[in-house]
């Protein structure tokens, strides 16, 4: 049966047993020998205690525990012998080195504490920084883009860590949270190392400045107020740094994708399908409008990349001048060229020129002539067949494909109808435009009494796309009549001049219409209201119906057999239908 002694440690009150108990006082005797000539002997030992109690505390399973030597003994490896600190004395001294002792290895855990010694306000994102091996910068940047992309909100969870993680007072708490060993030795060296720089500060000071400082102290005040603000400009020009950074280069990296992708693809002519329709359109090669592109769009960026860089990093080297003038210099040619490359490719459709043929339908006057649009199903090697507009490929040789044809119908005096085909396209001139319209290539034909149209129109490549369309007039002579048939319905222009009121090709198309008085008169569109209404009527109408009312009495019975009987009373009399 041992004896038990009830101890006070770094005011935590420990049962440990008395031969436990002499060991652990001969421990802390022979440490308190040891540092008799150290400065700052007292907190070293009162932070040896506090760990030694933290330890003990560590081991305890419940609070009714009793210390025995065994415990005493792990503790003492760990913090290691007074003969141990004599050894670490050469970190401070010149003295020889000593014979050491070897000390039993224990790994310190990282705790989270509030690093007051470096804080801007409470000390959270150092001892964050300290807990995650990141500098306290950029744990105070997260906090900031949090705070903001949060709505303010995460300014609570920061008071949260402020209220819940303790700050780190003694020197044992701050080696736990920096991760060093708690032991004698690091314990001396921590509080020897803040000696050493209280003692540089005191010998460094600036007694006069200092009291002038404590005779202003409402301009202190503001100062600090100032530091706090240029910190907060500095979070906020850090990120702005990166924001640069990242969208400058996001655009250059895209650039220089589509640059390979577009211009260099082109140059070694393994251009694709839709760079084919982009060159019908402009007046330079791809690759050198790329190439312009890249620098007059990417040397800006480069440069807003270089100020985040600057701006995260502050001993940046600077490019040089050289290199700076030779950017500018691309850069200006870059914009000069895509300008004059713009004016040129706008300039091409600053006029409008035609070419004009007129031809007579012979027809017996009294066919109906009858129109048709021959659709493009024929030609092959077109990139796309849905499109109105396309490239046709035949070996080495190009086409540009418009389908922007339409016509429509007028009256003449002439006793036999015509066909006006006007080609249109643009140019840089009136000569530039007449010629590039006389390029166009359009056909029809005439059969019997059918005038089949092409709706589609051609031109060799190297003529470029210059809006070129084809309008065809056909004169009609009065009391002639004309069928559209179905094809037509998107080739037909907007013709007012008919009696029905129709504008769109799609009402136009499958009626026979007279020319009469400069308007086309429908002959069949009358009767098709006629039938609509009688539908409509009927579908109306219910199969067994007997209604009473102000206007008079309705009867309406039919039968499965189809027999029905109808009966109608109002003012005008009585009717009576039957079958």
């Amino acid at each position: 049966m041992n004896k038990t002694i009830n101890i006070n440690l770094a005011n935590t009150f420990f049962h440990i047993d008395e031969d436990a108990y002499a060991k652990l006082q001969r421990y802390l005797e022979a440490i308190k020998r040891s540092f008799t000539d150290s400065e700052g002997r007292d907190e070293i030992v009162s932070d040896i205690e506090a760990r030694i109690a933290e330890l003990f505390t560590e081991r305890q399973q419940h609070d009714r525990q009793v210390i025995s030597s065994k415990e005493v003994d792990e503790v003492i490896a760990i913090m290691g012998q007074p003969e141990d600190y004599l050894v670490d004395e050469e970190i401070f001294d010149d003295a020889p080195k000593g014979k050491q002792r070897t000390r039993t290895s224990y790994k310190e855990q990282k705790k989270l504490y509030r690093d007051t010694d470096h804080k801007y306000i409470s000390g959270v994102s150092s001892g964050l920084g300290h807990y995650l091996g990141i500098d306290a910068i950029w744990i105070r940047l997260l906090w900031i883009i949090l705070t903001f992309a949060s709505g303010f909100t995460f300014i609570f969870v920061y008071i949260l860590f402020w209220v819940l993680v303790p700050e780190a007072k003694t020197t044992a708490e701050k080696l736990s949270m920096t991760g060093e060993e708690v032991n004698i030795s690091n314990i001396e060296k921590k509080i020897k190392e803040g000696f050493d720089t209280v003692t540089d500060k005191v010998k460094n000071a600036d007694y006069e400045k200092m009291g002038s400082k404590v005779k202003s102290s409402t301009e202190t005040f503001f100062e600090a107020i100032g530091n706090v603000f240029m910190f907060i400009f500095k979070i906020f020009a850090k990120l702005i740094g990166i924001l640069l950074l990242i969208i400058s280069a996001s655009t250059l990296i895209g650039l220089f994708i589509g640059l390979f992708t577009a211009g260099t693809i082109d140059m070694f002519g393994m251009g694709q399908p839709w760079m084919e329709f982009v060159q019908a359109s402009v007046e330079a090669p791809i690759w050198l409008i790329s190439v312009m592109t890249f620098f007059a769009v990417g040397i800006p960026f480069f440069f807003l990349f270089y100020l985040g860089l600057k701006i995260l990093v502050s001993n940046v080297k600077s490019i040089g001048n050289i290199a700076k003038f030779t950017l500018l210099g691309l850069w200006i040619i870059s914009i000069i060229g895509l300008t004059i490359f713009g004016l040129k490719t706008a300039s091409v459709h600053t006029v409008t020129g035609s070419d004009t043929t007129t031809e007579t339908l012979f027809t017996e006057p009294t066919d109906t002539l009858i129109i048709e649009m021959a659709s493009s199903e024929n030609l092959d090697n077109r990139y796309y067949k849905n499109s109105d507009f396309d490239i046709i490929r035949d070996g080495e040789n190009r086409k540009i494909y418009s389908e922007d044809v339409h016509f429509q119908v007028k009256s003449t005096k002439d006793s036999v109808p015509s066909i006006k085909v006007v080609k249109e396209s643009h140019g840089m001139n009136y000569d530039d435009a007449n010629t590039n319209a006389d390029l166009i290539e359009y056909s029809y034909a005439m059969v019997g009494n059918t005038l089949r149209l092409n709706n589609f129109l051609t031109t060799d490549y190297e003529n470029k796309f210059r809006d070129q369309e084809v309008n065809i007039i056909i004169y009609l002579p009065e009391g002639r009549t004309i069928f559209f048939d179905k094809s037509t319905k998107r080739g037909i222009s907007r013709m007012y001049n008919n009696d029905q009121g129709f504008h769109s090709g799609y009402s136009i198309a499958e009626h026979y219409w007279k020319m009469k008085d400069d308007t086309l008169e429908c002959l069949d569109c009358e009767n098709d209201d006629e039938n609509k209404d009688q539908e409509e009527k009927e579908k109306d109408s219910s199969s067994n119906k007997i209604q009473i009312d102000a206007k008079g009495i309705d009867i309406n019975v039919k039968d499965n057999n189809g027999d029905s009987f109808k009966m109608k009373v109002d003012e005008s009399g009585v009717e009576i239908k039957s079958n």
